[in-house]
């Protein structure tokens, strides 16, 4: 009992915080995307005497555009992502979609437009249409979009030849189908939810590369409405994106193309083995 004092102590301390002012507020619409989402000088730090974790970052990422997001681990890609999804605001700056900041009375819309699909899916332990319609009263689901959102994201032939079809149960954390078809589930959830911005953070890194590669030929598959965004350790996953963005060091280190990128590999490799026959 004594050593859970302290986590009970926390719990009791968040269930007396007050809840946000919006929260009882009719679901806005989402916000639509015309043109583009931009970074305007946009710098970022958690605690005022802490370090910057973003300086000054101006990026544009026009409407319908495949982004791969790259850069070593403490480089800023998830608070980048972060910023973009309402989770946290600028310290300094401004993020505008289609001109127009992202204030506080627009938050929830942005966040409405806005989906995130993470290398781990969670699944509950009911049926494949209340985790893709993840959220949502089981009497208020929407079986039309359920079904379109499982088309969308190619895996409507396997729930339907199922003998429950939607119904079917996916077991706890999804132990009953594979890891494949739990990201699809996970895509399908993000199109139910009829985002136009779409986060892949990670979200093959999990899967071996023939499941890989099948998962991204769904992702690239989808609808040029919409805008992805691309985040991936393996840039072989990024060779379809419109354009790369390398982050690194608090700042963009460059925005080019997959060419770009694969070139730039290819020239450090060689001046490695360079360095190494010179060593020897």
């Amino acid at each position: 009992v004594t050593g859970s004092k302290a986590a009970l102590s926390d719990v009791l301390a968040l269930l007396d915080q007050p809840l946000p002012a919006q929260v009882n507020q009719p679901e806005p619409e989402p916000l639509a995307l015309r043109q583009s989402i931009r970074f305007d000088n946009v710098s970022f730090q958690y605690s005022s005497d802490g370090p910057w974790v973003l300086e000054d970052i101006d990026l544009t990422i026009a409407k319908g555009t495949r982004v791969g997001i790259i850069g070593s681990t403490g480089g800023g890609k998830s608070t980048t992502l972060d910023l973009l999804m309402g989770l946290l605001e600028p310290t300094r700056g401004q993020i505008l979609v289609d001109g127009q900041p992202v204030s506080l009375d627009r938050q929830r819309a942005w966040q409405r437009t806005v989906a995130h699909v993470p290398q781990s899916i969670f699944l509950a332990d009911t049926t494949i249409a209340e985790n893709i319609a993840f959220g949502i009263p089981p009497d208020q689901i929407d079986l039309g979009r359920v079904r379109k959102a499982a088309q969308q994201a190619r895996i409507a032939e396997f729930i339907e030849s199922r003998p429950k079809g939607y119904d079917a149960i996916v077991g706890e954390r999804g132990v009953r189908i594979s890891g494949g078809q739990r990201q699809r589930v996970g895509i399908a959830r993000a199109l139910y939810k009829q985002a136009s911005v779409l986060i892949f953070d990670e979200a093959t890194s999990s899967l071996d590369n023939e499941t890989e590669q099948a998962v991204m030929q769904t992702i690239e598959g989808l609808n040029k409405d919409f805008t992805l965004l691309i985040v991936a350790h393996r840039r072989t996953t990024l060779k379809n994106c419109t354009q790369i963005v390398e982050l690194g060091e608090g700042g963009i280190r460059r925005v080019c193309s997959y060419h770009d990128i694969v070139n730039l590999t290819a020239v450090s490799l060689q001046k490695n083995r360079d360095n190494q026959i010179h060593a020897e």
